[in-house]
């Protein structure tokens, strides 16, 4: 039978770097760094070898100097002007990758910081992400990398990535998994001195074991090391461990996590010795996928004679955790005899793995937490805005029994986007023309020297490249699935019409259907003949979503009904790529969560550094930038509201700014033509959002909040042979033994005889008996404020008492305190351990307060 006849699939592929010619020997360097991701010249050189081969290999570098052919590089070659600009941009990669920066200005910061992650969102040529938790992860990289911060980044790398979606003619969302030849991607192995590539390996149940080797990606100035199963020291099953990203669940996504977590420090250590890298003061668990790690270090640490409680404080000392997820069901879980089955003294030597579960115990004493992990192993840990840390110190409140939900020990770090990468090269451009400097996030968009009708003309022109964007895909799409184009695709969406953009994942609360509400308004409001609107949509469902899938069929079936096609569009395969264009083509960007579920949403970040409004729910980060001035506050209904009168009420009030504020003030022209209200909205988005929103601005606070006072926190502990961690391992036990003989007897208050007045003072004495415990070991403090009618203290603030010796078998502590307020004034005592090494009061979950 000839080959033709029959369907033959490869069983395995490689790759054949093309040969450079000796002049263009240093594009190997600009195209093997991912800097070229952000770096607008470099790219600019790139689509300049061929823009059809830029498009056509998804904006890879790597794949285009293949695609390509010999005879287009020798004849650029040829080309001494061409020569010039990849030298030049080579000597400018050089002179980033070794001068200083901000980072080197900075006294007393940790030398080297680990960063795990699950997924690392970069660039599209390298498709290891899902979603935000992974962009984020890549524009912490990208920031690091531009401010000099010495991050080493580590996760895992996924053969299949994540799939990539496509729309069908019903609408259904279906998935296709493309198997990855990370020799064809902007990756090298690591190799020991032998030649040989390095591996990690890490036991399993039943006498297996599973290895892995060393990818390195580098970003600009930060490498990446990214572990794969696929190789042939594995057994077939196990090759596939890290074939696809959240794939699978179970004994798979445990054995994934192992992987990130004890791989992960495993592959720094011998980074590191292979390299000369320094060995990371500080671990950074980005979502508690990776709390292994802690179990790793701590593994070692008893290999050198500490105890398993010293080893665990001194992991605690340098190890940060971000959670990302304001609800319980976003927590990795997984049964806690599959645990305990796993964590063999064989995987981590030294280590009892019935104190490792308790680490992880939750209220149901079958789960093991991922979340509960990560607090465990980390001292310093955050939310990723200011609304979600509040909303992460009330879902967690019970790891800390006894503290007001204020005093829970998870501080706010408000994510960032890297601005290099998400702003338009349009704006960039007119920056550079009109103020001399590609920095868009450092502009001064007040300049008389932009005028209102070159920015206006910026915005149309991005605009349109979205339009023709959305009609290309479009055309692709019906292409595959009708086998030809409908005729109204050529005039689908109108360049000079308000578009409103929605992406993200498709979980429910994010409520893709939301404006399908009441779809007779919303067809009022496409269809609009003096104030049209126009909706570009996309986004991704988890392949075992359901609900999700209906949910984009549901959408995708509206946009298909003839009378609002032409003003409706979903774009399928959601990533990278389609954002650049996406986030700034759009006047507006919509965002309506269940508030308060976004833990942040950078999407709308990125918008707005395109010059491009919010239109949102004040949840995650609007909540905390929204001004009255960069755009529109969705109001939210109650949150005890039956779920479909709170999506009634929010979906009206969504049509009722769209017609009667958004729609008016982008069609309320001048004499011009020009929406002067808009444009200064414009404006004063990108001069205020810029510098705010920017992965920079969020890097400096993990570096100067948690990684430096980790870092210390580290080195103290280590200190002398870690007598410190020993000394506080062994104060911590003898704390959690003895606090429960902790009383507060009496509390007496004088000078409030006669009512004081503002600026009195008056001395608070307190009686406590400290059982076997000694003065040093705690504080004791008075708790004061505003009541309110329940009795609850608000606006409280903590004044220290000081001992004042024994008395009666107790400890008397007293102070004077100034009245600075007037109102109700009440008062508590309370009583806490107290320690150099803690970094909150409550860390230890332990406190005595006053018997009532």
């Amino acid at each position: 039978m000839p080959l033709g006849s029959v369907l033959v699939r490869a069983i395995r592929k490689f790759t054949v770097r093309t040969s450079l010619p000796a002049r263009l020997g240093r594009l190997e360097a600009l195209a093997s760094n991912l800097r070229w991701s952000w770096h607008e010249p470099t790219r600019e050189l790139f689509r300049e070898i061929s823009l059809d081969g830029w498009r056509a290999t998804g904006h890879d570098p790597v794949q285009l100097l293949g695609w390509v052919g010999p005879e287009r590089l020798h004849q650029l070659a040829e080309d001494d002007d061409f020569v010039a600009r990849v030298d030049a941009l080579a000597d400018d990669l050089d002179d980033y990758l070794s001068q200083a920066r901000w980072y080197q200005s900075l006294d007393d910061a940790p030398e080297s910081i680990a960063y795990f992650s699950p997924e690392f969102g970069i660039t599209s040529a390298l498709p290891q992400y899902s979603g935000g938790l992974g962009i984020l992860a890549g524009d912490h990289l990208k920031a690091a990398s531009d401010l000099g911060v010495p991050i080493v980044g580590v996760g895992l790398f996924y053969q299949s990535g994540y799939f990539k979606q496509a729309i069908s003619r019903e609408g259904w969302q279906q998935e296709s998994y493309p198997v990855l030849d990370p020799d064809g991607l902007p990756l090298t192995i690591l190799r020991n001195p032998d030649g040989r590539h390095a591996t990690v390996a890490l036991a399993l149940p039943g006498h297996r074991t599973l290895h892995a080797r060393i990818w390195v990606a580098t970003i600009g100035r930060v490498p990446l090391l990214l572990l794969d199963t696929n190789i042939h020291e594995n057994d077939p099953d196990l090759r596939s461990v890290a074939e696809r990203l959240y794939g699978g669940g179970g004994e798979l996504r445990l054995q994934q996590e192992l992987l990130l977590g004890i791989g992960g420090v495993r592959a720094l250590a011998v980074y590191s010795e292979l390299t000369g890298a320094p060995v990371p003061a500080v671990f950074h668990s980005n979502e508690g996928h990776a709390g292994f790690l802690g179990i790793e270090r701590i593994s070692q640490l008893t290999a050198t004679g500490l105890s398993f409680d010293a080893a665990l404080q001194l992991v605690r000392a340098g190890t940060v955790f971000t959670t990302h997820t304001p609800v319980p069901a976003g927590i990795d879980r997984f049964d806690v005899e599959l645990v305990r089955r796993h964590l063999t003294r064989e995987l981590v030597p030294g280590v009892d793995v019935e104190r490792v579960l308790a680490l992880g115990r939750e209220s149901d004493p079958t789960i093991f937490n991922m979340a509960q992990l990560g607090f465990s192993i980390a001292q310093r840990a955050n939310g990723v805005s200011k609304l979600h840390g509040k909303v992460s110190r009330q879902m967690f409140q019970d790891r800390w029994p006894g503290f007001d939900v204020q005093d829970v020990p998870i501080t706010s770090v408000t994510n960032g986007v890297h601005a290099p990468t998400w702003t338009s090269p349009i704006l960039k451009h007119l920056a550079e023309r009109e103020l001399g400097t590609l920095d868009t996030a450092r502009c001064d968009w007040a300049s008389e020297a932009i005028t209102d009708e070159t920015l206006w003309g910026v915005r149309r022109e991005m605009r349109e490249h979205l339009v023709e964007e959305a009609r290309d895909r479009t055309r692709v799409k019906h292409e595959r699935n009708d086998g030809v184009v409908p005729s109204w695709v050529d005039t689908m969406l109108d360049p000079d019409v308000l578009t409103i953009g929605f992406a993200r994942r498709v979980p429910t609360y994010k409520r893709l259907t939301l404006m399908l509400h009441d779809r007779d308004r919303l067809r009022s409001i496409l269809t609009n003949a003096e104030r049209p609107v126009q909706l570009v949509i996309a986004g991704k469902s988890h392949p075992a979503d359901e609900m999700g899938k209906a949910l984009i069929q549901e959408l995708v079936r509206f946009t298909q009904e003839p009378d609002v096609r032409g003003r409706i569009v979903f774009l399928e395969n959601y990533d990278i790529s389609m954002a650049k264009s996406l986030y700034p083509g759009c006047d507006v960007w919509l965002n309506n969560p269940l508030r308060p579920l976004e833990a942040c949403g950078t999407s709308g970040m990125k918008a707005a550094l395109n010059g491009s409004l919010n239109l949102s729910i004040l949840d995650g980060w609007w909540e905390e930038y929204f001004d009255g001035k960069n755009g529109w506050a969705i109001p939210s209904a109650h949150e005890q509201m039956d779920a479909a009168e709170r999506d009634a009420f929010e979906a009206n009030a969504l049509y009722d700014l769209i017609e009667h504020q958004v729609a008016p003030r982008f069609y309320d022209r001048d004499e011009r033509g020009l929406p002067t209200a808009w444009i200064a909205s414009i404006r004063h988005t990108l001069a205020t959002l810029s510098p705010e929103l920017s992965a920079e601005r969020m890097l400096a606070e993990y570096v100067g909040r948690l990684y430096t006072p980790a870092a210390k926190a580290a080195a103290a502990a280590a200190a002398d042979g870690a007598s410190a961690a020993r000394d506080f391992a062994e104060w911590t036990a003898r704390m959690r033994d003895a606090f429960g003989g902790v009383q507060v007897h009496h509390v007496e208050v004088e000078g409030v005889d006669v009512p004081p007045i503002i600026g009195d003072a008056v001395t608070v004495r307190a009686f406590v008996a400290l059982g076997s415990l000694q003065p040093s070991d705690v504080a004791v403090e008075v708790v004061a404020g505003t009541v309110t009618e329940e009795g609850e203290l608000r606006h409280a603030r903590r004044f220290p008492l000081a001992d004042a010796g024994a008395e009666d078998g107790n400890h008397r502590f007293e102070s004077a305190i100034g009245l600075e307020r007037a109102g109700t004034f009440g008062y508590t005592v309370r009583v806490v351990p107290r320690h150099p090494m803690l970094a909150s009061d409550a860390e230890l979950g332990l406190v005595a307060y006053p018997r009532s």
